[in-house]
């Protein structure tokens, strides 16, 4: 799994090719407040019944509030065979702090 800033997701999303998949395993009311554009709400708790959703040769950038729950699903995707896992370090929060400051926070 690689790790990577807000502004690095974000420059990964801005390159040519095909964008990598955004999921979002934060609740569904913690959804409704705010997300970056694209995402796909998987609830962290959803995730082992939902991995036919998944396609395991595109890179997923898991995200979550604070970068916590989403790294434990990266390392959870990554032991289903999932090799291009990318864990939003520091999640919503960092992407509101440091590139949407009009994104809603809670």
């Amino acid at each position: 799994m690689r790790r990577m800033g807000p502004g690095e997701v974000a420059q990964l999303l801005a390159a040519d090719g095909e964008p990598p998949i955004l999921l979002d395993v934060r609740e569904p009311w913690e959804f409704q407040i705010c997300r970056i554009e694209g995402s796909l709400s998987i609830p962290m708790g959803q995730i082992p019944g939902a991995l036919a959703r998944l396609d395991p040769n595109r890179e997923i950038v898991v995200i979550c509030h604070h970068g916590i729950r989403s790294y434990q699903v990266a390392r959870f995707l990554e032991q289903q065979g999932f090799t291009r896992t990318v864990n939003l370090d520091g999640g919503v929060a960092a992407w509101a702090r440091d590139l949407d400051p009009a994104m809603p926070v809670y």
